[in-house]
C-alpha cells in the first residue's frame, strides 16, 4: 500500500470521526429538526460526493424528510409496500420496485424490532470511474442515518412530551373548573325536610354527567341528574353549555315540559343535532311533599318507601334531550312523597360496570343496597364501595353519577 493511500485513508477515518463527533455535540444543543437534516445532507452530498438522497421516517405516518439531489426526477414511493421489505443494508437490484429504481442501497433504521426510517441512497454518474461513494462510505453512511434519525425520534418525542404535559395541565384545570359547576356535599342540604347526597367521578379528567340543585323558593327546590352522549372533553363542553342554560331557565314558575322544551331548542341550537343527552329533572315542594318530575330518556331512578319496603321505577315517559327538534308533548308525572322515603337517581355508567362473568351490573346491586332502613348517603357509599369505583375498577368504561334525596 503506498503512502499516499494510507494518508489518504487516515484523512478520510479523522474526517469521518471528527464528523460524528460534531453531529453528537450538536445533538446535545438540542437543535431543531431542519438543522439536523441540512447537516445530514451537507456531509453525504458535499462531503462524501453522495449523488443522491431520500429519507423516510415513521412519524404518525410515513414522511419523507430530505429529498436531495433527484434533479427534478419523480418518486411515488409507497413505503409500506416498496420498502418495508428491506431488513438491513440491501442493495436494490435491478429487478426490485421500479419505484426505487435509481438508487443504490436501502439503509433501514430499526428500533425496537421495527422500521423508524429508511434511506434511499444513489449515485448520479452511474458511469464514473473508481469506487462508487456510497460504496465506500457505505458504513459511515449507516452509522450517521441511525444517528440523525434517532436524534430527530427524540425531537419529536420530546415535542409530543412537552404538548402532552400541556394538555394535561388544561385538563387539570377543566376538571377543577367543571367541579365548580357541580355542587358539591357543602352546598347539598342536610337534615330537616329532606337530606340530599351525592357521587361524581368522570370516567377521564372531565365528563359528560350532570348534576344540579337548586333552591328555587323557600319551599320549593329543583334537581336534575343527565348523561350526555359520548366521553371526554366534547361531552364536558356540551355539560358545561346545558348547566348555563338550565340555570338560567329553571325557576320556581316555570312549568316542567316548558322547561324541558326549551332545553331541547338550546342543546339542538348549540350541537346541531349531533350529541343529545338523557335527564331527569325534578321539583319538589318541602311544604305539599309533591315531586313533580320529568324523566327524558334517562335511566329510571328508584324510589323506596322503607315502611312497605316498595321499590318503584320511576320510568322515561319522553325522548332525550337533543334527538330531535320538535319533542312530542311533554306530561310531568307527580307524586306524593310520604314519610322515611328515598330516591336515587344515577348516570347509565354505573349500571354498565361489568361483574365476574363480564356482564353488566345492571341495577340488581343499586336495589340491594337501597332497600333498608339505612341512610342514602350510606347507601351511596356501599354501592361506590362494592364496585370498587374509587380503587380503579377496570370494568368501567363511562362517567358515574348518583344523586340521592332522603326524605323525612
Amino acid at each position: 500500500m503506498s503512502e499516499n493511500s494510507s494518508t489518504s485513508r487516515l484523512q478520510v477515518t479523522k474526517f469521518k470521526l471528527n464528523a460524528l463527533l460534531e453531529v453528537t455535540q450538536a445533538i446535545n444543543e438540542n437543535p431543531s429538526r431542519e438543522k439536523l437534516l441540512s447537516r445530514y445532507e451537507t456531509l453525504l452530498r458535499k462531503e462524501l460526493k453522495i449523488g443522491k438522497i431520500l429519507l423516510y421516517k415513521l412519524g404518525e405516518n410515513w414522511e419523507c424528510l430530505l429529498s436531495s439531489g433527484l434533479n427534478g426526477a419523480q418518486y411515488e414511493i409507497d413505503v409500506e409496500k416498496d420498502l418495508l421489505g428491506f431488513e438491513g443494508i440491501s442493495f436494490i437490484s435491478s429487478d426490485t420496485r421500479s419505484q426505487v429504481k435509481g438508487f443504490d442501497i436501502a439503509i433501514p433504521v430499526i428500533r425496537d424490532n421495527r422500521h423508524l426510517a429508511i434511506a434511499l441512497i444513489g449515485d448520479i454518474d452511474e458511469e464514473s470511474e473508481g469506487v462508487s461513494p456510497v460504496i465506500k462510505h457505505l458504513h459511515f453512511i449507516q452509522t450517521l442515518s441511525n444517528i440523525i434519525v434517532v436524534a430527530i425520534e427524540n425531537i419529536r418525542l420530546n415535542e409530543e412530551n412537552v404538548r402532552q404535559a400541556a394538555i394535561k395541565k388544561e385538563l387539570e384545570l377543566a376538571s377543577r373548573l367543571q367541579e365548580m359547576l357541580i355542587p358539591g356535599a357543602g352546598r347539598l342540604p342536610s337534615g330537616g325536610a329532606f337530606s340530599v347526597s351525592a357521587f361524581y367521578h368522570p370516567h377521564m379528567d372531565i365528563g359528560g354527567d350532570y348534576y344540579d340543585f337548586i333552591e328555587l323558593s323557600r319551599n320549593q327546590y329543583g334537581f336534575c341528574i343527565c348523561d350526555v352522549s359520548g366521553k371526554g372533553i366534547s361531552a364536558a363542553l356540551i355539560m358545561a353549555n346545558f348547566q348555563a342554560n338550565m340555570r338560567a331557565i329553571f325557576n320556581c314558575d316555570i312549568l316542567l315540559e316548558e322547561l324541558v322544551q326549551r332545553l331541547n331548542d338550546r342543546v339542538n341550537e348549540s350541537t346541531m343535532g349531533e350529541r343529545f343527552l338523557t335527564l331527569f329533572i325534578g321539583k319538589y315542594n318541602t311544604r305539599t311533599r309533591e315531586l313533580i318530575y320529568v324523566n327524558a330518556g334517562h335511566n329510571p331512578p328508584l324510589l323506596y318507601n322503607k315502611a312497605t319496603k316498595s321499590l318503584t321505577h320511576l320510568e322515561s315517559h319522553c325522548v332525550g334531550i337533543g334527538m330531535i327538534e320538535e319533542m312530542p308533548p311533554i306530561v310531568a308525572r307527580k307524586l306524593i312523597i310520604e314519610k322515611d322515603v328515598k330516591l336515587l337517581c344515577y348516570t347509565d355508567g354505573l349500571v354498565e360496570i361489568l361483574n365476574e362473568d363480564l356482564v353488566e351490573s345492571g341495577t340488581d346491586v343499586i336495589e340491594a343496597f337501597l332497600a333498608n332502613r339505612d341512610p342514602i348517603a350510606g347507601n351511596i357509599d356501599e354501592i361506590v364501595r362494592h364496585h370498587g369505583i374509587l380503587e380503579g375498577n377496570k370494568s368501567i368504561f363511562d362517567d358515574i353519577t348518583i344523586l340521592g334525596f332522603e326524605f323525612s
